[in-house]
Order: C-alpha cells, then sequence, then structure tokens
C-alpha cells in the first residue's frame, strides 16, 4: 500500500523521475493498455496527492500482512473516519465534493479495485526488482544492527534522517515541523522502492508509529550482453552455491565458510557474479557485502532450472 502512495507520488512530481525513468514509460503504457488512465487521475491521485497530508487510512497497518489484507482494511474502515481525514485533506489540497462519497460502502469498493488494478499493472511487474534492492536494503541495515546496535542502525539511515540520540531527526515531506513521541511504542522502519529523498510517516499520532524512507537510488551497472558471458564463468555447482549464500547478504570470508572454498576462491566467484549483473557488492565498514540484484534474485527463484543447470555444468575453480 505504500509504495502504491508512493509510485503515484512519482507519476505526479518530475522529482526522481530520473530513477525511476523506465517504470515511469512502462507505467503509463499500461496505465492507456488498462484504461486506468481516467481512474488515476480522477480518483487516486486526488486521494493520494503530493502533498503535506494523504488520508491514513489508505496505508493501514494491516498492509504488513500483504496487498489482500491491506485492501480489506481499507474496504472495513469506518466511514466517520473516512470523512474526518478527507476533511484533513481538503485543508491543504482543493478536493471534489464528491470525494466524501468515497465513505460511501460501494464507492469504497470501487477504490478498493482501482487500487488492485493499479497494482496489477504497474506495481506487481517490477515486484522482482523491488524485493531485490528491498532485500539488499534489509541486509545492510541487519549488519548495522549487528555490529552497532540501535544506534549504528539509526546512524547509518541517512542522508535525510539524523539520529542525535535520543531524538532521530527526520527532514519531513513538506518541511512539516512536527514532534513524534514514541512513548515506549517502537517505530516501524519500511524501505521503500518509490519513496523519494524524504521519509513519509503517518499523521495521526495516536496509529502504530512507522517511517516510510527512500532507498539509495540504484547506482548505474553495466550489463555485459549475452554474447559477452561465457557460459562457464557463470553456471556451476559453487558458483550456484555462492550466489545463494549472498541471498541475505555475505562477505567473501563468510561465502567462503558457507561453501567451502578459499576466500581467495570466494572473491574469484563474487567477482565474475557482479560482472555478470547478478550480485552488487556494497562496501560496509572494512568489509565488502555482497547482495542480490533483480537478475541474481530472478535466478535463485528457480531451483529446478539452476539445480539441473549446475548439474550438467561445473565450471571454475572450486
Amino acid at each position: 500500500m505504500w509504495e502504491i502512495t508512493a509510485s503515484l507520488h512519482r507519476l505526479q512530481s518530475r522529482l526522481g523521475r530520473w530513477a525511476h525513468a523506465a517504470w515511469y514509460r512502462e507505467a503509463r503504457t499500461a496505465i492507456a493498455a488498462q484504461h486506468l488512465g481516467v481512474t488515476v487521475r480522477t480518483l487516486l491521485c486526488p486521494l493520494f496527492p503530493r502533498a503535506t497530508y494523504f488520508p491514513d487510512f489508505l496505508t493501514p497497518a494491516e498492509a504488513a500482512d500483504g496487498l489482500r489484507s491491506g485492501l480489506d482494511a481499507v474496504l472495513d474502515t469506518p466511514p466517520a473516519r473516512i470523512r474526518h481525514e478527507i476533511g484533513l485533506l481538503a485543508k491543504v489540497r482543493k478536493v471534489p465534493p464528491d470525494m466524501y462519497r468515497v465513505a460511501d460502502d460501494d464507492v469504497r469498493a470501487h477504490l478498493v479495485g482501482a487500487l488492485r488494478r493499479y497494482h496489477d499493472a504497474v506495481i506487481a511487474p517490477y515486484g522482482d526488482r523491488m524485493q531485490a534492492r528491498v532485500d539488499a536494503e534489509c541486509a545492510r541495515r541487519g549488519r548495522d544492527l549487528l555490529h552497532g546496535g540501535a544506534d549504528g542502525l539509526l546512524r547509518g539511515l541517512g542522508p535525510a534522517m539524523r539520529w542525535r540520540p535520543p531524538v532521530l531527526e527526520v527532514e519531513y515531506v513538506g518541511g512539516v515541523d512536527r514532534d513524534l513521541l514514541l512513548g515506549g511504542r517502537g517505530l516501524l522502519l519500511i524501505p521503500s522502492y518509490f519513496c523519494w529523498q524524504k521519509p513519509i510517516s503517518f499523521a495521526d499520532p495516536d496509529l502504530p508509529p512507522v517511517l516510510l524512507y527512500p532507498l539509495a537510488p540504484a547506482g548505474p551497472t553495466s550489463r555485459p550482453r549475452p554474447a559477452e558471458i561465457p557460459l562457464a564463468a557463470l553456471l556451476g555447482r559453487t558458483r550456484a552455491a555462492v550466489l545463494r549464500a549472498s541471498t541475505y547478504g555475505a562477505t567473501n570470508s563468510e561465502i567462503a565458510r558457507a561453501v567451502s572454498v578459499s576466500a581467495a576462491n570466494a572473491s574469484h566467484h563474487t567477482t565474475v557474479l557482479r560482472d555478470s549483473g547478478l550480485i552488487a557488492s556494497h562496501r560496509h565498514a572494512n568489509t565488502v557485502l555482497h547482495t542480490l540484484t533483480p537478475l541474481g534474485a530472478a535466478l535463485l527463484r528457480l531451483p529446478d532450472q539452476a539445480g539441473r543447470t549446475a548439474g550438467a555444468v561445473d565450471a571454475g575453480p572450486g
């Protein structure tokens, strides 16, 4: 639900468009092909404006259990809450008078159907690459937490967030000045593919505290043409094991232990996988952390095919 929100913001602004240029082109094409243009323009964008406020009920906490749970929560939102939050939206943006009809069961059912169709058209096709980026982010943040505790995790969230214990200072969307007191509650950090530059949170301080923050833009990747990648340099039991060991992020020494090869051998395999576009390498303190790229993650989702290929070809040292 948060990615639906942030992606609609990308459609409404040139900010960050360069980082999502391919998605933007494909999304516009998909929206036209699915005849969603009017729905996006007259229903979704007015409800999800790129503004200092949009209704909290559109990004329910239940969505942590999946899109269906999130959409069900939107459908079950009390009408009084919907009218109240649309009233708050009307204070920062002009809203069509009939927007209050979203509180009606039939209109809300139409909204949920539109959100599902929009997700299927423009979000789902990017699911693999989005998940790979989020997995890599979780691997890095997990290591920050492991090595530096909560301080290490919070210090690494920048650049729009600065940890000054016991306060996390955030450059919030629209320059809004507010304090969110946790009062002993946990803060759910949500890395987002489509969120751009500045984090987002619920406006209602009584809701479970969340902070949606942008993933760092993906750097340029060198993608060799298939003809330039010898199959023997890509496939084999050992290299497949190295790829699997990188699923949740791993250093060369950790890969070496997991696959039972020398550190030099592990470094050789990760270099080949990185040059082939299957893993990405990020410097982390004095080590290099290897994580899957979308292509590498997609390859691992084909276990039967990968297993047969790996058994047929076992090339390279180790």
